[in-house]
């Protein structure tokens, strides 16, 4: 028996002692931990669109309370915190209490200056917005605990968050600190920063004059994308009305909502980004995915000739134009020019089902853009085996489906750009805390979609729609715009709710930026050509030279003068 129990003892010495040794330090040992610093998102040129506010996390631990009766009036005095709450907290035996966090740094110092037993002050980070609403269903915000709820702060979590730290201290059995253990420190890492394309003196101004326009028309809201055709960077990307990122939870007055449920209800709504969670009918402007497709089969050329009576029957159907009295006689690009319903709806029918679905993929419509922002909505368009001649039809026009305006303004840029499908996105870099290291983030591009033939031609034809037709709204002297317009109503058509926009895209010959401007449910004038392409006109008036291109004569003048 004593010999087992020696052999028994010599065993645990021998080969057990450094899990009993670990064991017996974690009995003593006390971890906090410490919050990394979230990495800053930053606009194209640098500016902080996200960034760190020093706080404090105020904690108890029971076992090294002398005064608890003074810790309780202390804390619920400088936190505003009820006594009967901190009491609960006190008196809860375990190893350390959370009382409060994202306490503001003041309060933190003041409660340490008390130099009470028992309570930890220790600082930490919480996020904050320089600009409040300034791109708010873009960048999205975190949480109690720094993560990323919405926008690009969920979907960059894993570049921004960084590594905790965490504070050791040895304490004796009765869990006491030891004073002169001191305290073991492991420091945390910080997020690497994100690089934007966005830039916030576009996003700015375009913000502007979204607001301009939704209280002029008394919408109910507006969208505004602006992006970079050619590699799919997005410069700007406004829905009014927006929210303060540094109160995400508070709702407008008139929206005080009774019950949990309704209120986290309207909470969802408020930061949803509808450029790309929700889908709408794009009317005419999707006339310029018919005109790309019917270019690039051969199914129509541009002096192809047509007429317009003002309607066209599809099968037992009378489909109207916007002109009830008729364009009469015109050739393709004239009625590009006059956005003609029975023009258009030609095409999709000399296309046919197959054709023209088949370049639905091509096009990439069937498929999501793959932006860098989570909850992208997909087309929803009828299936192929239950599209006729009258489904065919409404769709070559831009009704009877739906699409998300990211969608939208992607496959256009494509289509424009000498065929290369883009991948639109916000993020272009990712950098260290320190600044030494830097990463491009990569994007897909799909080359081909169309040739470069007919993407010239789509661009030629679009600069006419500004210059001689409905898009003239959009004109802009000394520069060559492309464009087009649109006007759908939602369903159902008896609520007389329409969706006014415009896009547009410059220079025509080689587009730098492509605008997409959607105005829902405007009161009074509701036409595309008349409310919406004013907008674009405004911003790219701005845009434009701030972005270093010159209008026609400038360059000319510049010539010369060397």
């Amino acid at each position: 028996m004593m010999t087992g129990l020696i052999g028994r003892l010599l065993y645990l010495m021998a080969f057990q002692s450094d899990y009993y040794y670990a064991k017996a330090q974690a009995l003593h040992e006390r971890e906090r931990a410490i919050k990394a610093a979230r990495g800053r998102i930053l606009d194209a040129n640098g500016k902080v669109l996200a960034d760190n506010k020093t706080v404090c996390t105020v904690s108890v631990i029971h076992s090294q309370m002398k005064e608890p009766e003074k810790v309780i009036s202390v804390l619920s005095k400088e936190l505003g915190i009820p006594a009967s709450e901190i009491k609960k907290r006190v008196e809860k035996v375990s190893s350390i209490e959370r009382v409060k966090t994202n306490v503001e740094k003041t309060v933190g110092d003041t409660i340490r200056e008390y130099g009470l037993s028992g309570v930890k002050v220790d600082e930490d980070y919480k996020r904050y917005y320089p600009y409040d609403s300034l791109a708010s269903k873009v960048l999205g915000f975190t949480g109690g605990d720094n993560q990323g709820i919405i926008g690009l702060e969920v979907k960059y979590e894993n570049i921004l968050k960084g590594k905790p730290g965490k504070i050791l201290t040895t304490t004796d059995a009765r869990g006491v600190e030891l004073e002169d253990m001191g305290e073991n420190r492991q420091d945390p890492i910080p997020g690497d920063d994100l690089q934007l394309s966005l830039d916030a003196n576009i996003q700015e101004y375009v913000q502007q004059a979204a607001l301009k326009v939704m209280e002029e028309k008394q919408a109910e809201r507006v969208s505004v994308l602006l992006m970079n055709p050619q590699n799919g960077e997005i410069y700007a990307c406004v829905n009014v009305p927006e929210f303060n990122l540094n109160e995400p939870f508070k709702l407008e007055e008139n929206q005080k909502a009774k019950g949990g449920k309704e209120k986290q209800d309207l909470l969802n709504q408020m930061w949803r980004n509808p450029c790309l969670n929700d889908t709408y009918e794009p009317g005419s402007t999707f006339k310029i995915i018919t005109m790309s497709a019917g270019l690039e089969e051969g199914v129509v050329s541009v002096n192809d000739h047509f007429f317009c009576p003002g309607y066209k029957i599809v099968d037992d159907r009378r489909i109207h134009c916007a002109k009830r009295t008729g364009h009469g006689a015109e050739n393709f690009v004239q009625g590009a020019q006059n956005s003609c319903n029975p023009v258009f709806i030609e095409v999709g029918l000399r296309l046919g089902v197959e054709r023209y679905y088949k370049y639905f993929q091509q096009f990439g419509l069937l498929k999501k853009t793959g932006v860098d922002l989570p909850g992208e909505a997909g087309t929803i368009m009828h299936k192929k085996e239950n599209m006729g001649d009258v489904e065919l039809a409404t769709v070559s026009f831009g009704q009877s489906f739906q699409i998300t305006p990211i969608q939208l303004a992607t496959t256009v840029s494509s289509l424009i750009n000498g065929g290369n499908r883009i991948t639109p996105h916000f993020g272009v870099m990712v950098r260290s805390a320190d600044g030494k290291k830097a990463k491009k983030i990569p994007y897909p591009v799909e080359t081909g979609i169309i040739s470069e033939e007919t993407s010239k031609t789509v661009r030629q034809i679009l600069e006419t729609v500004v210059s001689e037709g409905s898009g003239k709204n959009a004109k802009i002297e000394g520069y060559a715009i492309g464009g087009k317009t649109a006007t759908s109503q939602t369903l159902p058509r008896s609520a007389n709710r329409y969706i006014s926009s415009f896009l547009g895209f410059a220079p025509a010959e080689n587009p730098k930026i492509l605008g997409l401007c959607i105005i829902h449910n405007p009161q009074g004038i509701y036409y595309g050509g008349t409310i919406a392409a004013p907008v674009i006109r405004n911003i790219f008036s701005n845009v434009l030279p701030y972005m270093g291109i010159q209008k026609k004569e400038d360059v000319q003048e510049g010539r010369k003068a060397e």
